[in-house]
């Protein structure tokens, strides 16, 4: 049964929310820009805030026995702070995607066909432990011409409050309607359950977390889902590979903050490969802290180094630490038949010399990012390019792979006789 008052409250917030997008359509790209600018120069002015609501989470989710990873995602810094808001000036500064003109997908004579980008209308973020997340994620939102409504865990209630409270009295002085960001909170009574089916008001969720959260929403939504993935990314060292590029692969892959999304979890290596190297990489990852598991080959012939697998499940479970799985293949052809099986789908790797491999890898590889002798490090606000992107979809359609700006658009195809 669900509470009268909490279906209420979730009620008045989808509404809400969807009367502002209707009323975003009419907002210049300009007065979009303007909003995310006012938010960002807002969040600006209150780390202190922010980070004495965070420290309140953290004291009451350590009384609560928290999982040391949730108390990590939930941790804020100023650092953390400091990325959310650059990634927000990013926004603002990008081009607007909204109404960008692209030719139709078929032309009808003796019209005008064209196809313009057009917002998705309301999005709803359910996430846990990562308070800057729903910041990030209204930048998105108001750019695109989205509105938002936001579904926090209760480890982060007090840190998801105040910024969505500094978000909201910051818009107040845009041109930008009331209800464009809206905030639920699973400590108030409002279930997932009840927010992910409200497909009258709602057109996209979001699920941000562990794969557990994800599996749940995707179950219970009535509204369309875009999952994110994180972890359980897979690299094959092909012998012809250079040890020093394996090892930087892998160390920078988990270099993320906060979140590992494209850590390198799991490595296949080639029955040639030498012991040495095995010892080399080993004990260089040992030195960083990482944890080490093996499969029954690699493990008893390295017991002092790998743990052994448990079970095949764990092959296509991701750690979300700072722990690697290492396993023999024949060949590059097993490699990739075991990533098809075993991988998250989201992004894996090569370490090769080999041309011939590098192609066969990323035409057979059923992964939606595909990375050859490079690191797959993610980062919300690369330093190159004017991108920015807020995960990576592991599901297929058009929304796969990184989940950009134009991810949160659609298109309309326009004829004009």
């Amino acid at each position: 049964m669900t509470d009268d008052r909490s279906t209420n409250l979730m009620l008045i917030s989808a509404q809400k929310a969807h009367k502002a997008f209707r009323e975003l359509g009419m907002k210049t790209g300009v007065a979009r820009s303007q909003g995310v600018k006012v938010m960002a120069r807002a969040m600006e002015n209150a780390f202190d805030e922010i980070l004495e609501a965070n420290t309140l989470d953290l004291e009451m989710s350590r009384e609560m026995a928290v999982p040391d990873l949730i108390l990590k995602w939930l941790k804020l810094t100023p650092e953390r702070l400091e990325i959310a808001v650059d990634i927000l000036k990013q926004i603002a500064d990008s081009s607007d995607p909204i109404e960008r003109i692209t030719n139709a997908f078929y032309q009808l004579n003796p019209s005008r066909t064209y196809c313009q980008r057009m917002p998705l209308g309301v999005i709803a973020l359910v996430y846990e432990a990562f308070p800057e997340l729903g910041a990030i994620t209204a930048g998105f939102c108001l750019k695109t011409g989205n509105s938002l409504i936001l579904h926090g865990s209760g480890f982060s209630s007090h840190s998801n409050e105040v910024i969505t409270n500094i978000l909201k009295t910051a818009l107040e002085d845009s041109d930008l309607p009331e209800g464009c960001v809206e905030i639920l909170s699973s400590d108030r009574g409002t279930s997932i359950e009840e927010l992910v089916t409200q497909d009258q008001y709602i057109n996209l969720v979001i699920p941000y977390g562990r794969p557990s959260l994800i599996s749940q929403v995707s179950q219970l939504a009535t509204a369309p889902v875009l999952k994110s993935a994180m972890g359980n990314c897979y690299l094959y060292w092909s012998p012809s590979a250079d040890l020093d590029l394996v090892r930087w692969v892998i160390l920078d892959s988990h270099g993320s903050i906060p979140d590992p999304i494209n850590a390198i979890e799991k490595v296949l290596i080639s029955s040639s490969q030498t012991t040495s190297f095995l010892l080399r990489l080993f004990n260089s990852l040992k030195d960083k802290g990482f944890e080490l598991r093996g499969d029954l080959a690699l493990s008893t012939e390295f017991s002092e180094h790998l743990n052994p697998v448990m079970n095949d499940l764990e092959w296509s479970t991701p750690y979300l630490d700072k722990i690697i799985a290492f396993k023999v293949v024949d060949d590059l052809e097993e490699a990739i038949t075991w990533i098809n099986h075993y991988s998250s789908g989201h992004a894996d790797c090569l370490v090769t010399e080999s041309y011939k491999e590098s192609r066969q890898f990323a035409k057979e590889i059923d992964s939606a990012l595909i990375y050859i002798n490079s690191s797959p490090r993610f980062s919300r606000n690369p330093k190159q390019g004017e991108s920015v992107f807020l995960g990576i979809s592991n599901q297929k359609g058009h929304r796969r792979g990184l989940i950009g700006l134009d991810t949160l658009t659609t298109t309309k195809q326009v004829v004009q006789g």
